[in-house]
């Protein structure tokens, strides 16, 4: 891990002077750090005029529990916009929810591991500082509209770049599936342009925005917990459950970000991955989730984004199966036509498979994925 060319700082909110002592010295060589003992003492640091950029709290403290000190933070206005990363042995679900509904932004349990502690500082730090330089640039830009149209488009690609960079580092996807779902996306609007169905909604804008958008369709899974996200094998009931509220997740955090606008006209692309995030595992014949529409209640960037998912999943390695050949993964699809998937775009699926082929070859991950989509 390199370091960081601007310092932030960390508060450390740990009743214990041994872990505390222990944090400090993981973070030391990247990131100053204060430590607090006690909820009030937490409270008076972190309404300073020196503030932190992001908060460790544990959550079993004597007198004010870190439930409490989270809470009054997201009531201050000038707190409720630091990160907090929960820090505790609970491993309830119901523990995490009850954090993440209070406003914390990830749950560590305890005992820590130091490399898990600095990436999901580091993810952190760059989402908080990618939020903060769109909105400084898009109060810039609203005087400058004119000349500013390259301006906000760079500013966008920066932020997918930052948000991008956190899903890989939360999620067992890699760079390689990232890329190939965004280019079927793309391949699968060019061909739907015309057709009366999409038509409408498929805007020289809306496509563009698209296929910027599509890279953030996981980002939820930073909620979701290590053990669940990185099991090697098949999930249980339960565990799948969990996993199933990425969807939300996704959501919510693309909501934060909009918000962060404060009335001001969001950028577009934003609303797109909000629905792409909350959407794409719904499923034509209503057995999705997490509403569990169907058919044409399902919004289209949803529709698109199942169909490169699981066309991509299939095609690809993973640590719990191995790589599909194209054409087994091409006949699953065709299958599952007008039953998993909107029955127009999978015409259009297996119209491009030749494309969606080569882009699957372009960006393969591994040499057994390469040789399966080379026969």
């Amino acid at each position: 891990m390199e370091k960081i060319h601007r310092q932030h700082k960390i508060l450390i909110i740990e009743d214990s002077p041994v872990n505390a002592k222990f944090l400090e010295g993981v973070l030391k060589p990247y990131y100053q750090s204060d430590i607090a003992h006690s909820g009030l003492s937490a409270l008076e640091i972190a309404s300073s005029d020196a503030p932190p950029d992001l908060i460790l709290l544990d959550i079993i403290m004597p007198g004010m529990d870190g439930y409490e000190v989270c809470r009054k933070l997201k009531a201050d206005d000038k707190t409720k916009n630091i990160p907090v990363i929960f820090m505790t042995a609970k491993s309830r679900v119901e523990d995490e929810t009850m954090g993440f509904d209070l406003g914390a932004v990830d749950y560590i349990t305890k005992p820590v591991s130091p490399p898990i502690v600095l990436a999901r500082v580091r993810t952190h730090l760059e989402l908080k500082d990618a939020k903060e330089a769109l909105e400084d640039e898009n109060v810039r830009l609203e005087k400058k509209v004119q000349e500013g149209t390259e301006e906000l488009a760079l500013t966008q690609d920066a932020i997918i770049l930052s948000l991008t960079s956190l899903i890989e580092t939360r999620g067992n996807e890699t760079g390689g599936h990232l890329k190939r779902t965004q280019h079927f996306v793309r391949v699968l609007v060019e061909h739907l342009v015309t057709h009366y169905k999409f038509s409408p909604f498929l805007t020289d804008q809306s496509v563009d925005l698209l296929f910027k958008s599509t890279p953030l369709h996981d980002i939820g899974k930073v909620g979701v917990r290590d053990a669940i996200l990185l099991k090697p094998g098949k999930l249980t009931h339960e565990e799948f459950e969990e996993m199933k509220k990425h969807t939300a997740y996704g959501r919510d955090t693309l909501v934060q970000m909009e918000k962060a606008f404060k009335g001001r006209p969001a950028a577009p692309f934003l609303g797109i991955a909000r629905v792409m995030a909350y959407t794409h595992h719904e499923k034509w014949d209503g057995s999705g989730y997490p509403e569990g529409s169907s058919e044409a209640d399902i919004p289209i960037p949803g529709r698109l984004m199942a169909i490169a998912d699981v066309y991509d999943a299939l095609i690809s390695k993973r640590v719990y199966k191995p790589a599909f050949h194209h054409s087994e993964a091409e006949e699953i699809i065709a299958q599952a036509r007008g039953k998993l998937f909107d029955p127009d775009i999978v015409d259009v699926f297996l119209r491009v498979r030749d494309e969606f082929r080569k882009i699957a070859l372009t960006y393969a991950d591994f040499e057994e994925e390469r040789r399966l989509l080379s026969k």
